[in-house]
């Protein structure tokens, strides 16, 4: 009889019973299995379901996954069939054929896989996911004359030819270059960069990667090309290849591995082209749930109480790329139900949520936040979401939705959360509005999680917390905590992933009429960290406390 995942992750004192029941309830209302929820809260690693996942079901689990003979199962199994699956046949050892997978309860494939090659013993292994991706585009994608262009075509239109653009479009259409386009964008999916930049340089073209908000450099192909890849890029992303002279939008969506990645696409006139950037998203793999998102306990019960309120604003701070459209999203798809009507007006829409009406706004045309908001309201909305406040204007409108009954969920561009109420301020809203309609606000900022493969215990003295204002339980001269070393898994810098930290900053009746006196951000940070306020930087030095992230990641951010 198989065990229970959960179970033997209780059993080896992986996870708590508390956060099996917790998982078990985000489960059931998300079509993500428990292991892959475990896997994005944090709580375990992806070689802790793997070895669970070995034990439950008797399969071995391989480290690594030895080729042999591949060129003959390839000419057998369907290129989709694989990436639809994520199962991949990679040895062939007399009569038996080696199949990897990173999911043995999905029994189906396995099973026509043996049809597939009757006569010839199937046998399982366990693998990382990143791993059988590698072998899927080193070598069934690359032997796939159809996957060349047709799967990352797939769905797309592409612009008509036009007349002095004819040479740029024979570059681009040619093999050499779409396949150069084909190996940075799988690539990039591959090694989980957020973005692709693609860079003119004067000698070269330079390709780099974010990947954990760290840029890094890939490859230099020769300026000799430069044209042809930007130009595919262009068609592939329904862009104007005839225009070079301004900056332009677009979005390329792709299938890889059996996921389904949106990329938008920017393009900006420099001294030596057009320099493109892409923002990699993974609609396959986003789970859009408070409980995942790396709030603390106290956290997610302060946050919760404050977003069911009937009326009010909460606002969202941060830079760009600190999660804030996640935890947006998050709180929306907590209060998402049949009894509650949502909209929201962004700019653009990222990822698309079942149950909401999403608004795509268009300055362009004169459709913009503000103008959204106004044409939302008319709409019989409960729970509204702006984008961002970026002016007066938009700002005052969302102000009055709160006041007519309306919760409305947005975003700013600011430090910390204190600066969010001396931001509105600035734009011209009086005191008493921000006091009257605002619930909270909350900063945020993402940290980089060290890789769980090699990540190493270190003490460090307690002095250098407690000159960072930590207080730090008991009475040792030293605290343990954990350090970054490097590994082929995380690609050498310690960090696999990332965890975000906050600052929620909730307006009670104190605070309401504290604001009322017009502080200052110093003042209304004091205020706060009186009632009890935890600034991002201690929000970080928690993470370094329980082993997350390294003590140079959390100063390094906050």
């Amino acid at each position: 009889m198989i065990k229970n995942f959960g179970d033997i992750l209780l059993s080896k004192g992986l996870i708590s019973e508390e956060e099996l029941a917790k998982a078990l309830t985000v489960q059931k209302r998300s079509a993500f299995k428990l292991g892959q929820l475990l896997v994005k809260k944090g709580t375990i690693n992806e070689d802790d379901v793997l070895r669970v996942l070995s034990e439950q079901y008797s399969i071995p689990l391989k480290d690594e996954l030895q080729i042999k003979n591949i060129d003959k199962l390839v000419e057998k199994v369907p290129l989709k069939f694989i990436q639809k699956y994520r199962i991949v046949p990679y040895a062939l050892e007399g009569e038996k054929v080696y199949v990897a997978t990173t999911d043995p309860a999905e029994i189906h494939p396995l099973d026509e896989l043996r049809l597939l090659f009757i006569g010839y013993e199937v046998e399982p292994v366990l693998a990382r996911e990143g791993d059988i991706l590698r072998i899927i585009h080193s070598h069934y994608e690359s032997n796939n004359k159809e996957s060349e262009t047709t799967d990352l075509e797939e769905g797309f239109e592409f612009l008509d030819s036009i007349d002095d653009t004819t040479d740029t479009m024979d570059l681009a259409n040619q093999a050499p270059i779409i396949k150069m386009v084909n190996v940075i964008l799988t690539n990039a999916i591959t090694e989980r960069a957020s973005d692709i930049h693609i860079e003119p340089q004067e000698r070269e073209l330079s390709v780099r990667f974010r990947v954990d908000g760290i840029m890094h450099k890939v490859i230099n192909p020769p300026k000799s090309i430069q044209s042809g890849v930007i130009s595919r890029l262009k068609i592939m992303a329904n862009m104007n290849i005839a225009e070079n002279r301004l900056p332009q939008d677009g979005r390329i969506k792709i299938r890889f591995g059996g996921k389904d990645i949106d990329i938008r696409v920017n393009s900006l006139p420099t001294q030596f082209g057009e320099r493109i950037v892409m923002r990699l998203l993974n609609k396959t793999d986003q789970v859009f749930d408070i409980s995942t998102i790396g709030f603390s306990e106290s956290l997610m019960r302060e946050f919760t109480q404050t977003i069911k309120q009937p009326n009010g604003i909460v606002l969202i701070t941060g830079p760009t790329g600190s999660g804030k459209t996640t935890t947006l999203y998050a709180a929306l798809n907590f209060l998402n139900d049949e009894a509650t009507n949502i909209i929201t007006v962004e700019d653009p829409i990222e990822y698309q949520m079942d149950g909401i009406s999403q608004v795509q706004a268009k300055s362009r045309i004169g459709f913009t936040f503000a103008e959204g908001l106004r044409a939302i309201l008319r709409q019989d909305p409960d729970v509204i979401m702006v984008g961002e406040i970026r002016d007066e204007e938009t700002a005052r409108i969302a102000i009055q939705a709160s006041l007519t009954g309306h919760f409305v969920f947005s975003t700013l561009h600011t430090n910390d959360a204190p600066s969010a109420v001396t931001r509105l301020l600035d734009m011209g809203i009086e005191p008493y509005m921000v006091a009257s309609t605002c619930r909270g606000f909350m900063a945020q900022r993402l940290l980089r999680r060290l890789c769980p493969d090699c990540k190493k215990p270190i003490e460090l003295p307690r002095e250098q917390f407690e000159s960072l204002g930590y207080e730090v339980e008991g009475k040792k001269k030293t605290v343990k905590v954990s350090g970054k070393h490097g590994c082929k898994e995380c690609m050498g810098t310690g960090y696999i992933g990332r965890v975000g930290v906050y600052e929620f900053l909730p307006v009670d009746n104190e605070m309401r009429e504290f604001l009322l006196t017009n502080p200052s951000i110093d003042a209304i940070r004091k205020k706060g960290v009186s009632n009890g306020l935890r600034t991002l930087r201690i929000s970080a030095l928690d993470q370094v406390i329980l082993g997350t992230t390294s003590l140079d990641e959390a100063l390094r951010v906050t």
